[in-house]
């Protein structure tokens, strides 16, 4: 029972003493009068709000349960234990799971209740509230509340309507703040803002201002505006005239300085009309820049209307100190006249910032190319190099080539600060800056920084193992996880090899911890479980480690190890104590995002098993669909609410077993989505349902609410969008009458508009669909979006002709470096033509971008490597960072051609196998070219070519990959267990697999995981001998790359344990391939029947289940749903 339960008990408990019925109200306080009234009246929050106001000046006595009871006699209200212990937990789940019904109760409480509620939730620190012999764990409690979006957006309306009136101002706006501060969810909407008080105190005033600037990334362009509007009037109060009856702005350096990032918000007309004092003031503030360095979206005109008004001011605009104030409107300094190289440096060194701008980085990238040429300006790149900030980045491959390897170690210091460096850049950086080192030591590296990706795999292993130890413990190892796969299998390849392994294991952290083979891990000794809480591992790996550290630790020191909870089998978790699981099952719950859907599954029936009054609502969909059924009423808020914060995909595999639970979602929202109540209980279930449901049952109330959720769905069917729209439209009307700030927030959903709206939008708003259009994925998915862009950003170009001087390119448009950075995907709708006659420099200072767009057509990729062939001179003269610098636009490359390239770093094979379009002729010319220009063989690889190589290995014939050396695939079977091969090229990785592992028909769980995909290649005796245990342990990518004659060899029983996910992994041709009964089986499987573990009888489907004797032998579902309100009542952490 609850402890706020016992609280209510309380005032009315059945106390066993003689009570005499002649004692009134008389001999009751008034205030515990007045509570235990509206006990009876059942205003149970009123009570308790009463009873805490009256301890907290009274002593509570012994004799006060009895006057309370010979009231209730007085007054002839008979309880019942039972009858009261229903009501009090009928109210308490309105209150928690019914925020509407807790906005109601607040609003009806009288001034003195509602202090005292503030008081305990907001500013009480106690931990725990004594009232008599009962203890309140008041800290639980509260957490729990502000972990309830629906309540805390109670609590933020119940402030705004009531506070205001009853406390101080000051402790009203910290309440605000509270509120809005700890919740996930911003309520801050155009029409609550309304709502806000029009009067306030200067200190709350500037309080409430601050905790607006501090949520303006949380909050959507319309309430921005509007709470600009709001800060606005408020100035505007004390400066609507001068002492003159003339108007004067109201914008002040102080009132600058109150706006803070609002500040974009100001008219062009209003910036221009602030005095120039006021600017003066303002710049001259200490911290002035930093409010600056934040105005992320403000736009070139504003800024440069700032800039006029404080050259206009007296500052003088080219002192260095006077830059350094500029804050973010250095981005958009125009006043170029008489700027020397000193000041071009001054002003690079600030627009480092500027990367953080929303849009607008063609402009920036323009103006820092102007500035790099004034700085350069006389002198040569390699004397300026370190002053020239992150204009750096905007230096073409040959003008970095050009570098001597003595001025890039002069500029290390600068250079490895610097972001946004293009992987082709950093590969020629690094090795100048190698090249003047000599030798790769610990030291060189580690003043490297982000450099670090550019060294070559070859140079990492050739390393000395100790020093590379000291790389993956020093400073440097917070970049090995931005190293290639081929680049961290060289390192720890090297390290293994040495007998300093066993020592260095323990500081190899994060996601390097996942390169390290199974059959690595199986030499070394030394482990245990404090070691592995920083790492990442690959559930293989888990499995081993779980398993070998289980012998000698209890399971609370490894379910709290981080990552090795992906380690625990079905059989472990059924073999765990009652106690032991439900005392552990919290680091179950607390890591579910690193749990398979198989041990989620296993969780809920072990749970259902032992104790199914208090299962967690969200495993109830990972049982059987039955279970569904006896979710309605009191459970069905709990259920959604822990549904909210799991992965659907996670807890149900199956799209059938998925449409159910959604279904059920639907059913306990009484067939809509109301208001903005019901999407904070969704969250981001919102993002799953269907079509059908949107459109007919989301109010457009909701629907105001659910967009910026909508925002964050990872992936919405066609469907789903069209609904979206016809809500947006409706919403907000036609898209011609739609504001920036309407724009803004529809953000992606623009993409979902015609051809004719998109082109108004474009029209009004060019640089907010251009900022929408370089966030868009590949054209498929917003093709008249895209267009619109290039349409406006071409519209919008003066028409640059090609340079070129053939007749083809004579009059033909060509595309230059600021329309193809502003256009990103956008680029697809060059015509071929076009990119042929684009300018040499254009196209050697954009090739990576270039190579960054995905639609781009054969014919267009072709034109592409024509002109990089024009740029960079004959095949066999392009260097390594050449050829990485292409991405999509190698796909154009023929065989014949790839023969031509210099092909010996793994590191460009590595990028080159990212690709996943290459023909297998291609692949095949990729493969020869490695092996000739590298001078190696098949039998030569290092495990680190064989990753490097990646999808180029299916590629791979019989006899080659027979000729891999066991060593190497062994450190390298993970990443192969990756590739998507054909069945002939698995079957042959399964042969050499067996030269590791031994014989297919002993591997255990841990060798199927890593091993992946080769499954696809073990034959059908290999298959069936599995036992049916293992089967879960199969990786999904495997099950799916079986052959549909091999697959349909497994018995019914192996099919029923392959666990939700693998099951959900069968292909149409598998399941043709098999009988009625198999076909059975693997819908137990979909369904997470109970999986057959050596505790459980195999096969018993989910009605059997159901009828599972509890442990106390009353069957399970006698009295079900009296349970599941148990279930509601025991999660509440009071």
């Amino acid at each position: 029972m609850s402890r706020l339960l016992k609280i209510c008990f309380l005032l009315i408990s059945m106390n066993r003493a003689e009570i005499t019925h002649s004692q009134d109200s008389e001999d009751l306080p008034p205030l515990l009068h007045k509570a235990v009234e509206e006990v009876i009246t059942g205003k149970y929050l009123n009570a308790l709000l009463d009873v805490l106001h009256f301890q907290s000046s009274n002593v509570w006595t012994a004799d006060m349960l009895t006057k309370v009871m010979a009231y209730f006699h007085a007054r002839e209200v008979m309880f019942t234990l039972s009858s009261l212990q229903m009501s009090i937990k009928s109210y308490l789940k309105n209150l928690l799971y019914q925020p509407r019904q807790l906005l109601s109760e607040f609003q009806q409480l009288d001034q003195q209740q509602f202090q005292t509620a503030m008081k305990y939730l907001f500013n009480s620190r106690k931990d725990h509230l004594e009232m008599g012999n009962i203890i309140l764990d008041w800290e639980k409690t509260r957490e729990r509340i502000f972990q309830s979006p629906g309540v805390n957006r109670t609590l933020f309306l119940i402030t705004l309507d009531k506070c205001f009136l009853t406390l101080s101002a000051l402790d009203c706006v910290d309440i605000l703040s509270q509120v809005l501060r700890t919740s996930a969810v911003n309520y801050l909407q155009p029409d609550v803002i309304g709502r806000l008080p029009n009067v306030l105190q200067e200190d709350a005033f500037r309080n409430l201002s601050t905790v607006f600037k501090d949520l303006y990334d949380k909050t959507s362009a319309n309430t921005r505006r509007a709470l600009y509007g709001w800060m606005k009037q408020m100035l505007q109060k004390s400066y609507d005239m001068s002492e003159f009856n003339e108007p004067i702005s109201w914008v002040s350096a102080e009132n600058l300085w109150i706006l803070g990032r609002y500040i974009v918000h100001l008219p062009l007309e209003e910036i221009l009309k602030i005095n120039l004092n006021e600017i003066r003031l303002f710049v001259s503030y200490d911290n002035a820049t930093k409010q600056l360095d934040t105005v992320y979206d403000i736009t070139p005109e504003l800024a440069q209307a700032f800039l006029e008004r404080i050259n206009s001011s007296g500052f003088d605009m080219k002192n260095t100190s006077t830059i350094y104030r500029l804050g973010l409107l250095v981005c958009f300094y125009n006043d170029m006249e008489q700027v020397d190289a000193a000041v071009a440096r001054a002003l690079l060194h600030q627009m480092i910032k500027c990367n953080q701008l929303r849009g607008f980085q063609a402009e920036v990238q323009k103006l820092k190319s102007q500035l790099l040429n004034i700085a350069t300006r006389n002198q040569t790149l390699n004397d300026v190099l370190g002053s020239l900030s992150d204009a750096v980045v905007g230096l073409t491959s040959s003008q970095l080539e050009s570098l001597s390897p003595e001025a890039v170690h002069n500029a290390i210091a600068t250079l490895n600060q610097v972001t946004g460096w293009a992987k082709s850049q950093v590969i020629i950086l690094s090795s100048k800056y190698l090249s003047y080192e000599k030798v790769l030591s610990f030291y060189n590296v580690s003043q490297m920084s982000a450099l670090v990706t550019g060294i070559s795999t070859q140079s990492f292993y050739s390393m000395n193992p100790k020093e590379l130890s000291q790389i993956i413990r020093g400073t440097t190892s917070q970049y090995l996880p931005d190293l290639s796969s081929a680049q961290q299998q060289g390192i720890l390849r090297k390290i293994t090899a040495s007998g300093d392994f066993s020592s260095s294991i323990k500081d190899i952290q994060g996601a390097c911890f996942k390169e390290i083979s199974l059959s690595d891990l199986w030499k070394q000794t030394g482990y245990n479980s404090s070691m592995m809480k920083e790492k990442e591992l690959r559930r293989s790996q888990a499995l081993y480690l779980y398993e070998l550290l289980s012998k000698k630790n209890y399971p609370v020191e490894l379910l709290s190890a981080g990552q090795l909870v992906k380690g625990v089998t079905c059989q472990l978790i059924e073999s765990m104590g009652t106690d032991i699981f439900l005392n552990n099952f919290k680091f179950f719950e607390n890591n579910l995002h690193l749990l398979s859907p198989y041990q989620v599954n296993c969780l809920a029936w072990k749970f259902w098993k032992v104790s199914n009054a208090t299962i967690p609502p969200f495993l109830l969909s990972v049982l059987p669909v039955e279970y569904l059924e006896y979710v309605s009423g009191p459970s069905c808020i709990p259920f959604i609410e822990s549904l909210r914060r799991t992965d659907m995909d996670l807890l149900n595999p199956s799209l059938h077993k998925k449409n159910a639970v959604l279904q059920k979602v639907q059913e306990c929202l009484n067939g809509s989505i109301a208001d903005e109540y019901d999407v904070d209980l969704l969250g981001n279930l919102i993002c799953l349902l269907p079509p059908a449901f949107l459109h007919g049952s989301m109010s457009l109330k909701a629907m105001a609410t659910a967009l910026h959720q909508f925002k964050l769905c990872r992936q919405l069917c066609h469907e789903q969008k069209t609904e979206i729209k016809y809500k947006l439209l409706e919403l907000y009307g036609s898209p011609k009458n739609w504001t920036a700030e309407t724009t803004l927030d529809v953000g992606p959903f623009v993409a979902l508009l015609s051809k004719g709206e998109l082109d108004v939008l474009a029209e009004k708003f060019p640089d907010i669909i251009l900022q929408i259009g370089k966030t868009i994925g590949p054209i498929s998915s917003a093709e008249e979006l895209l267009s619109a862009v290039f349409e406006s950003v071409s519209n919008a170009t003066a028409t640059m002709e090609s340079s070129l001087t053939t007749p083809d390119c004579l009059g033909t448009r060509a595309p230059s470096s600021n329309e193809i950075i502003k256009l990103a995907e956008a680029n697809v709708f060059w015509s071929v033509q076009e990119l042929k006659c684009m300018d040499a420099g254009t196209f050697d200072k954009n090739v990576e971008l270039l190579g960054t767009v995905s639609s781009f057509n054969s014919s267009q990729l072709i034109a592409l490597k024509e002109k990089a062939k024009q740029v960079w001179g004959s095949l066999p003269d392009w260097k390594s960072y050449h050829i990485v610098s292409l991405g999509h636009i190698a796909l154009a490359l023929t065989e014949h051609e790839i023969e031509e390239l210099d092909l010996h770093s793994i590191d460009t094979i590595s990028v080159l196998s990212q690709q996943t379009e290459w023909t297998l002729t291609q692949a095949r010319s990729i493969l020869q070219g490695f092996l000739e220009d590298s001078g190696q063989t098949i039998s030569t690889l290092k495990s680190f070519d064989l990753v490097g190589l990646g999808a180029i290995l299916c590629a791979l014939n019989s006899s080659e990959i027979m000729s891999i050396r066991t060593a190497e695939f062994s450190a390298a079977v993970a990443r192969i267990g990756l590739l998507l091969c054909s069945t002939p090229v698995l079957r042959q990785f399964k042969e050499i697999t067996e030269s590791v592992f031994g014989p297919a028909t002993s591997w255990n769980s841990s060798v199927l995981q890593e091993i992946g995909t080769i499954a696809g290649g073990l034959n059908e005796d290999e298959l069936k001998a599995f036992d049916r245990n293992l089967m879960p342990y199969f990786q999904p990518k495997g099950i799916r790359l079986i052959p549909p004659e091999i697959f349909q060899a497994l018995s019914p029983e192996q099919i029923a344990n392959l666990g939700p996910e693998n099951a959900a992994m069968v292909t149409r041709s598998q399941r043709e391939h098999l009988n009625a009964l198999q076909l059975q089986s693997l819908q137990l499987a979909l369904d997470g029947a109970r999986p057959s573990t050596p505790g459980t009888q195999q096969g018993a489907s989910a009605t059997q289940a159901l009828q599972t004797p509890a442990p106390g032998g009353a069957p399970c579902l006698s009295g079900f749903s009296i349970s599941l309100c148990a279930v509601f009542m025991l999660h509440l952490p009071f």
